[in-house]
């Protein structure tokens, strides 16, 4: 598939849901460990980076690439209103940029879940579409190079199902559920693991644990 459509769609989709947000909600922490809904905005907007911004990324190192982001998130945070950055967000839509050394498909995951990381810890609904939400699936348990989440292996050995699109990936114990379920559960976000069921579900809470 292509998946800029989808991409186009989710930026447009997650300033709807930024627009939405109350002024104390921005501060709130996200499901990302460390970091509050203005720093998952802010990272968003870093969709837009381009070798022009390689020395601010340089100037921003912090002995690893993930430390290394948060910092230029939390940087972007500080220096930019919530309103500007979900203006940001739904003007730069169309726009067909990515990072360096990624594919357009981990552009479109990097929406998916953090939308969740803003929504369910606000209690907002954001849903997902399960045919990209299937798309991105599939490439955090494929991929190679950029180096999947380590959450992706907790997977390994299992069988899993979506109840709510056609797919399925691996063999062994089966856990079912709907696929923005099964997305979460392998970049790591636990939060979703009691909508799985089957032995598998088991396991991945056990490996989980």
């Amino acid at each position: 598939m292509d998946p800029w459509p989808d991409i186009h769609r989710q930026r447009i989709a997650v300033a709807d849901l930024l627009d939405s947000l109350a002024g104390d909600e921005w501060n709130r922490p996200s499901l990302c460990a460390g970091w509050t809904i203005h720093d998952v905005a802010a990272h968003l907007t870093l969709q837009q980076m381009g070798l022009r911004d390689l020395p601010a990324l340089l100037r921003s190192w912090q002995g690893g690439i993930h430390p290394t982001i948060q910092e230029m998130a939390r940087r972007r945070a500080s220096a930019r209103t919530p309103r500007e950055l979900a203006a940001e967000i739904r003007d730069t839509a169309a726009r067909r940029r990515r990072n360096i050394g990624v594919t357009p498909l981990e552009t479109l995951i990097d929406l998916l879940v953090h939308g969740q990381d803003i929504a369910l810890p606000l209690g907002r609904a954001h849903p997902m579409p399960p045919e990209a939400a299937a798309v991105a699936t599939r490439r955090i348990l494929t991929m190679r190079f950029p180096p999947p989440d380590p959450a992706a292996r907790t997977a390994d050995g299992l069988r899993l199902t979506a109840t709510d699109v056609e797919w399925t990936h691996g063999d062994g114990p089966e856990a079912r559920g709907p696929i923005a379920a099964l997305l979460l559960v392998v970049t790591g976000r636990t939060i979703a693991l009691p909508q799985l069921t089957g032995p598998g579900a088991e396991l991945l809470t056990a490996r989980a644990a």
